[in-house]
């Protein structure tokens, strides 16, 4: 995530902020530009950028920013005033397609919080030119959120409103948004790392799997690497949730749920360098640069930002990741607090990120070519500070 100003008075301001509390303007995120933006009221209800006095170029608020104040971002419009794409909704918004109940209590603010984690996964996704297209029917390529609660049927049985993906339409259950709730739900099943973002990054990671490796023809290379997709995946999961993975996953896989089949590995990977992204972006933008003091420690300077094509080689991505994250686990164990990143990456791990962000970029190769790029490069195994037994899914 970059690091955002208000356009009006310079004031540092934030991703989610809808006004900036120095100087008072209303502020917007902007996609067309990708940065937060002080607005001004224009005609018609329109808005425009503060710093676009003598331009023609308006703005419409998302409707979900004027019925729930649920969004903060604005789409432009074209010189009539209508949007300039199709509704009253943000491009973020506009892929959601079920929200919870808003009259029952709470839920209106497990939307916002869901809406919050969702906008900056789809920031991510823009920033690395993915293709993200609206679903409009079953089976056309396009992606589509479902935000759903568990029901009560008439015979007092719980249904359980799944978190998952299924042919582009992902569903999340409200309930992740309550932070009680999905830490209960962490320690239950074990997981050193469940978050909001986290589930978004994962689910999302099964879509693309659909849209660049299956229908990219990309399978001989993913099954070279992540193993083949084709094994049975229900009775996998069932294995998985039954026995539990290996004792020595940590080897190979960089969690214990990526163990359970060839799409779940991937789907956590592809989490994971999303995490990444995000989080070396963030570095970049507030020029964050680490300089130890002795030479065997991991060492950052002018942080790469995967975003920007200079910052895209993957060997610099992951030695910075290494040092980020040895400083973040360093101040968290000072702060008494677990670590903020629990993970180890192994070398097959690194081999299968590598291959996540060379799909990312369009050049996906085979497990050969990978370990030859490897054997060029530095070796990372074991550099994380995560325990050994760590376990569990990254979303």
């Amino acid at each position: 995530m970059k690091s955002f100003h208000c356009d009006h008075c310079q004031s540092l301001v934030f991703f989610e902020n809808v006004l900036c509390l120095r100087c008072g303007e209303q502020l917007s995120y902007l996609p067309d530009r990708a940065s937060m933006a002080a607005m001004k009221p224009a005609e018609s209800g329109l808005w425009r950028a503060s710093g676009d006095e003598g331009e023609q170029r308006r703005y419409r608020p998302c409707a979900n920013r004027i019925e729930h104040d649920i969004c903060n971002w604005a789409m432009p419009v074209t010189a009539d005033g209508a949007p300039a794409a199709n509704g009253e909704l943000c491009s973020s918004c506009r892929l959601t397609r079920v929200i919870p109940d808003i009259s029952v209590d709470g839920n209106k603010a497990a939307w916002y919080r869901i809406e919050v984690a969702k906008r900056r996964l789809i920031y991510t996704l823009n920033g690395l030119r993915l293709p993200l297209d609206p679903s409009r029917s079953a089976g056309d390529g396009g992606i589509v959120f479902e935000f759903r609660a568990d029901s009560i049927s008439p015979n007092g049985d719980r249904n359980r409103a799944l978190t998952g993906h299924d042919n582009g339409v992902i569903t999340i259950n409200v309930a992740e948004a309550d932070d009680i709730q999905r830490e209960r739900q962490r320690l239950q099943q074990n997981e050193p790392y469940r978050t909001l973002l986290g589930h978004f990054r994962h689910e999302i990671g099964h879509y693309y799997w659909d849209r660049l490796i299956r229908d990219g023809n990309h399978q001989a290379s993913f099954r070279a690497i992540f193993g083949d997709e084709r094994a049975d995946y229900t009775a996998a999961l069932q294995r998985h949730y039954a026995n539990g993975a290996s004792p020595d996953w940590e080897q190979h896989f960089v969690s214990a749920y990526a163990s359970a089949h060839p799409w779940e590995d991937w789907a956590e990977c592809w989490a994971h360098y999303l995490h990444m992204t995000d989080a070396l972006e963030t570095a970049s933008s507030t020029g964050l640069s680490l300089r130890p003091t002795r030479p065997d420690e991991p060492a950052m300077s002018a942080a790469p930002d995967p975003l920007r094509p200079e910052g895209a080689a993957f060997d610099r991505m992951v030695k910075s990741w290494v040092a980020l994250t040895y400083v973040l686990n360093s101040l968290n164990r000072g702060l008494g607090r677990p670590d903020s990143y629990p993970f180890v990456l192994s070398a097959p791990v690194i081999d299968k990120l590598r291959f996540v962000h060379q799909v990312i970029n369009g050049t996906p190769k085979a497990a050969s070519t990978a370990a030859e790029d490897r054997s060029t490069g530095p070796s990372y195994r074991g550099m994380g500070m995560a325990p050994a037994a760590a376990s569990g899914r990254t979303s």
